[in-house]
């Protein structure tokens, strides 16, 4: 049996410990949670899927039941910092002990189990969760919906921001294929919000095989501009005078309007007044999407690492930056579509600066050149070691009035953050 007195030592260790980094399938975690018994305490809890605006609509929930003054736990994934990240109870990621502790319960009991790294992180949080007297617990899927590990718990309400292709090696190439597996939070006579304003046929078939409740935005309810604000509505009911959301981008009105969905349906059981909904939409932060780091030449940070996402991002770009020079710094993954994500962002982008990642499932320097040669791209240098002389070659090109945006990876936004917490 595994033990270690730091959290550096059992993360090193569950990255080792298993054979696949993503390995589908609930039968193991569900074997290990049976026996964890953390499912006898079980928190009222919102699970959230989707390819892009899962964080944020996590982060809308976490704010306004913590705005109405209840215990909120969130788990998330990935972490741009801290591990810890991925656990909070009100608003704070839980200390190194709490999941330490947590880790060597699940170690206790698993036997000859083997878990993966997102397993072991997924039991700590529902085990910490179901320890802390909480109110409600917010989880985030880690990848599809059907076969990730938190659709072990029971939701009392599954919201699915958005559909869009990515992960296809796992989930499908196609949206239908893809919103079939994100569908599998769903469960009968039981809350299912979506985000989506045209989601694919395959998932409303799951909703309706599993009669669970249905509610589609732009169907089923919906929000409105005003002059004052906007406005949510549902069948007569309205909350009228929100703020704009202080996440940024048009997405944001569809995700919180989703949440204020849950939160309605969940009514009965944890009341929410309205002003709870204006002062978590005001209050609601989240590190990495469209984040602006202000200074001489102000940089922007963004997460989005599939073509949905940045597309939205390219549209906010030229709502909100028009006509500057941008000086793109630029990582991925080698299993996202690499090629369209430059196609949609290389007509808003002046210069491209590609700084490798030491993670092992990260695009290579000879991979990135063979795609930027295939585009017929040019102003690209390839020639960093990673973020920080990428960094400097693009602060080096910027001049005045011009914008340096760091995109297409946690893992780059995790290294600029970084960087801009040592004074860098």
């Amino acid at each position: 049996m595994a033990h270690f007195d730091t959290l550096k030592g059992w993360l090193e260790w569950q990255e080792k410990s298993h054979p696949l980094t993503i390995d589908l399938g609930l039968e193991r975690v569900a074997k290990v949670y049976q026996a964890l018994r953390s499912r006898e305490t079980k928190p009222l809890t919102i699970t959230v899927a989707g390819t892009n605006g899962k964080g944020s609509c996590i982060a809308y929930l976490e704010a306004i039941y913590r705005a109405q003054g209840y215990r909120v736990g969130a788990y998330t994934s990935p972490h741009i910092l801290k591990y810890n990240e991925r656990i909070k109870i009100d608003g704070k990621p839980v200390q190194d002990d709490v999941i330490c502790n947590a880790f060597e319960r699940i170690e206790t009991v698993r036997d000859q189990t083997s878990l993966s790294y997102f397993e072991f992180g997924t039991l700590a949080a529902l085990d910490i969760f179901s320890r802390a007297k909480l109110d409600i617990q917010l989880l985030e899927v880690g990848l599809g919906g059907r076969l990730d590990a938190v659709n072990i718990v029971e939701p009392d309400a599954a919201i699915i921001s958005s559909i869009g292709i990515d992960h296809v090696a796992w989930l499908g190439e196609t949206r239908e294929k893809i919103g079939y597996e994100k569908a599998g939070i769903f469960r009968p006579a039981v809350p299912a919000i979506v985000g989506d304003p045209l989601p694919p046929n395959s998932l409303m078939q799951v909703a309706e095989d599993k009669q669970a409740c249905f509610y589609r935005i732009g169907k089923d309810f919906g929000y409105a501009k005003q002059a004052n604000g906007w406005q949510w509505f549902c069948d007569g009911k309205r909350v009228s005078q929100l703020p704009e959301p202080s996440l940024k981008g048009e997405h944001q009105y569809r995700n919180a309007a989703a949440v204020i969905m849950a939160i309605q349906l969940l009514a009965d059981k944890l009341p929410v007044g309205e002003q709870a909904i204006r002062l978590g939409l005001e209050s609601v932060q989240l590190p990495g999407r469209f984040q602006l780091l202000e200074g001489d030449i102000p940089v922007l940070l963004d997460v989005g690492h599939n073509p949905e996402a940045v597309r939205t991002l390219a549209e906010y770009l030229n709502q909100n930056f028009p006509k500057r020079r941008i000086h793109a710094i630029f990582s991925m993954m080698k299993d996202k579509d690499i090629a369209e994500v430059l196609r949609i962002m290389n007509p808003v982008v002046y210069d491209w600066f590609f700084a490798p990642l030491t993670n092992r499932r990260a695009a290579t320097v000879s991979l990135m050149r063979e795609i930027f040669s295939q585009l017929g791209m040019a102003n690209v240098s390839v020639s960093y070691t990673g973020f920080v002389d990428a960094f400097a070659a693009a602060k080096a090109q910027a001049k005045a009035g011009d914008l340096v945006l760091v995109f297409g990876s946690f893992f780059l936004v995790s290294d600029c953050l970084a960087e801009f917490q040592k004074g860098g």
